[in-house]
Order: structure tokens, then C-alpha cells, then sequence
């Protein structure tokens, strides 16, 4: 039945939509900082999130390196990521406004 989840997700053409939703998934669940995340955009390997706290931004941003990797980790565990998309794949920079 994954297979064929997979297969459908290619040909309808839907993983790079559902790996970008993914992606802020792992935003959420990696970071902590949902609640406080004004806006997410992922394009070309970067995850772009603006904050609406200052001290927040600020705190996460001496933890960029370690974040990527936890989301990274966390898409790669997830079944419905696509990690051989072209478009969208896995985070390799992270932005934080």
C-alpha cells in the first residue's frame, strides 16, 4: 500500500506541494516556535520563516545548524516526504526573519 501512495503521489504530480507542507510540518514540531511563525516559504534548498518575536528569532538563531538537522532527520522518518524530489527536497539553509 505505500507503494502505491508513492507512485500515486508521482504521477498526479503532488510531492513537491506535500513536501513543502512537510517541510513546515517539521517547522512546527522541530523548532517549537508554531505559534510564533508569521510566515514560512521554502525554495532551492532554503527554509525562509519570519517570526513575530524578536527574542525568539534570536534564541533560534544560535541554534540554525542544529535545527536543520533535526528537520532534516524528521522528514526523513516521515513516509509521505518525498526525499528524490527535484524541486523540493531536504532543508539546507535555514533564514530566519
Amino acid at each position: 500500500m505505500d507503494r502505491l501512495v508513492q507512485e500515486y503521489i508521482k504521477q498526479m504530480k503532488l510531492a513537491a506541494g506535500l513536501n513543502t507542507q512537510r517541510i513546515f510540518a517539521a517547522w512546527d514540531a522541530c523548532s517549537g516556535a508554531g505559534p510564533f511563525t508569521l510566515k514560512r516559504f521554502f525554495r532551492g534548498g532554503t527554509l525562509y520563516i519570519t517570526l513575530n518575536s524578536s527574542v525568539i528569532r534570536n534564541q533560534l538563531y544560535f541554534q540554525k545548524d542544529v535545527l536543520v538537522e533535526k528537520m532534516n532527520a524528521y522528514l526523513s522518518q516521515d513516509e509521505l516526504f518525498t526525499s528524490d524530489n527535484r524541486t523540493v527536497g531536504f532543508i539546507e539553509n535555514l533564514i530566519l526573519k
